[in-house]
């Protein structure tokens, strides 16, 4: 039986790898400026512009992954004799992962002999994209649905997310620190060390003073938490901040062997809770790592 993978628009990989991986993406919607989009790897809007319009003033929002999207989704190939695997955005920040659920009950109450096996990432933006990036190469290998699923299960909680942020008005509109607190840290030019723990929850863990300090923390992070660089390709997301994308690659490579390292923007659905100058670095380790 063939299997298709499948993932939604919060992976936040590159358009031309999700097309020669034949990688399944169902995107999520956002609003701006009175009109809504779906998260296309920038084909409507581009990410540029989208951050663009938030430097203006703009404040998007996102809609989650309705159940009638998913059902319309897994029984498309389903129907087809495919086995289906959906690995989806964090059930931590956002409901669309328990629709997901739904639409596999609902199906399978309609024909049991359906294939369709639905994973909780607990991971976010291009940590999601890490599992599914590896998930691609097992695919291209012939691998099972059944060694995929086991793999992804063994390793979800290996994927380190850690990322900083430019401006805490982001974090503060979506209620991950307070309105005091963003005031004091602006002023103190405090850029938060954030991360994904191993519920899929978002933390705060680190507050440091200054771009250039904060992102030379992300490498210290993966210095401390890395296994076997030279087999990994390390993952460089940005909200519009190339040069310091650019910046933190450098300085990755100057210590580091690593087999290679793919780099893009973080989509509009992380973007709008993150804002612009997100900067993130994804990688595999022993667990989902400390500082």
């Amino acid at each position: 039986m063939k299997t298709v993978i499948m993932t939604d628009s919060c992976c936040d990989l590159p358009y031309d790898f999700i097309k020669e991986s034949n990688i399944h993406v169902i995107p999520f919607s956002y609003h701006i400026d009175g009109k809504d989009y779906h998260d296309d790897f920038g084909k409507s809007l581009s990410y540029k512009d989208f951050y663009n319009r938030i430097r203006e003033g703009s404040m998007p929002t996102t809609s989650q992954i309705t159940t009638y999207t998913f059902e319309e989704n897994f029984r498309k190939f389903a129907s087809q004799g495919y086995s289906v695997v959906y690995i989806g955005f964090s059930s931590q920040l956002s409901s669309t992962f328990n629709n997901a659920v739904l639409a596999r009950n609902l199906l399978l109450e309609e024909d049991p002999s359906l294939d369709i096996t639905v994973i909780d990432s607990k991971s976010a933006s291009v940590g999601q994209g890490a599992i599914i990036y590896y998930v691609g190469q097992m695919l291209k290998e012939g691998k099972s649905k059944e060694e995929i699923v086991e793999w992804v299960e063994e390793n979800k909680l290996k994927v380190n997310h850690w990322f900083v942020v430019d401006s805490l008005d982001h974090l503060k509109r979506g209620g991950r620190i307070s309105s005091a607190s963003a005031a004091v840290g602006t002023l103190l030019d405090i850029k938060p060390l954030l991360n994904v723990d191993d519920h899929g929850k978002l933390n705060v863990i680190k507050k440091i003073r200054g771009r250039k300090k904060s992102i030379k923390a992300l490498l210290d992070v993966l210095k401390l938490n890395i296994v076997n660089p030279e087999e990994q390709t390390i993952f460089i997301n940005h909200g519009d901040c190339l040069k310091d994308a650019e910046y933190l690659k450098d300085l990755l490579l100057k210590e580091f062997k690593v087999r290679d390292v793919m780099m893009h923007y973080v989509g509009p659905i992380i973007g709008t809770h993150t804002g612009p100058g997100m900067l993130c670095m994804v990688f595999l380790g022993q667990d989902r790592g400390r500082i």
